[in-house]
């Protein structure tokens, strides 16, 4: 099986700073790959040259074997979707008239919606439990009911690759699982392959297939979540202390302030 995402020998920074250096990695079709690591280590800027808002200094991205740069607009946009970080939408735009949006490369001359994009969009939403407040605006969701607007936008323009930058920043819990839950339904019935930057170590280790982490120190592994993390990365890369426990046969990690009564009963204190 060819793979969907190439990344050879890739390298970028802004100014004089290095973010990324000689980075190389493939990613299967169907795969649900966690992008982690710390800030500054390079996770957006990475999703910005996967999509082509930004350019390598060094090395190539191919998307689904030819280079990003040598697609027009529209055919990268049929290629790939993207969902940015939560964010609080200034125009009043309803659900319904966001998710179409999406549809835009698809449309003819005109600009007309077909019964075949209709129909995409009457899916995402239903796809992410969103068409019960189609008509309201954006403004008026709750974050969570905004991410999975925009994902139903990323769904609606019916695309191989779904790229996600920290798609459960602000949510609680429920719609944090809620969001992953939703991504793991696109990559195993709808055969999605899913590029997601995280933060949260835990939901990496139970729902992407393969992870790649990025170091603040131009240094990076890619393979199994179980292979990766374990205490002393995390300490290694995060600068950070950790509980490491189990659950079944699933790892956890806790992590450990300073003044964490876990952490004091570890170094032995009362």
């Amino acid at each position: 099986m060819s793979d969907i995402i190439e990344v050879e020998n890739l390298s970028f920074g802004y100014y004089t700073e290095t973010i990324l250096k000689d980075l190389s990695f493939k990613v299967k079709p169907g795969t649900f790959l966690a992008i982690a690591g710390p800030n500054g280590a390079g996770k957006t800027t990475l999703l910005n040259l996967i999509c082509g808002l930004l350019r390598p200094e060094k090395g190539s991205i191919k998307i689904d074997g030819n280079t990003a740069e040598s697609y027009s607009v529209r055919e990268l946009a049929k290629k790939l979707a993207i969902v940015r970080q939560e964010f609080v939408p200034v125009f009043a735009f309803t659900v319904t008239e966001v998710v179409s949006m999406a549809r835009t490369p698809y449309l003819g001359t005109f600009g007309f919606e077909t019964l075949t994009d209709k129909k995409h969009v009457a899916d995402a939403l239903e796809m992410t439990d969103t068409a019960q407040f189609a008509s309201r605006t954006l403004a008026s969701l709750s974050g969570g009911e905004r991410q999975r607007a925009f994902i139903a936008r990323a769904i609606a323009q019916n695309t191989p690759i779904l790229l996600l930058d920290e798609p459960t920043s602000f949510l609680d819990l429920k719609h944090q699982v809620g969001i992953y839950d939703l991504l793991k339904r696109m990559q195993r019935e709808y055969g999605k392959t899913i590029v997601a930057v995280t933060h949260d170590i835990n939901l990496t280790i139970q729902y992407a297939d393969v992870t790649l982490l990025l170091g603040a120190d131009d240094s990076y592994q890619h393979g199994k979540a179980t292979d990766i993390f374990s205490s002393q990365q995390i300490e290694k890369t995060f600068g950070v202390k950790t509980f490491q426990g189990e659950v079944g046969k699933q790892r956890f990690f806790l992590p450990l302030g300073k003044f964490a009564k876990a952490n004091q009963k570890i170094n032995g204190n009362p």
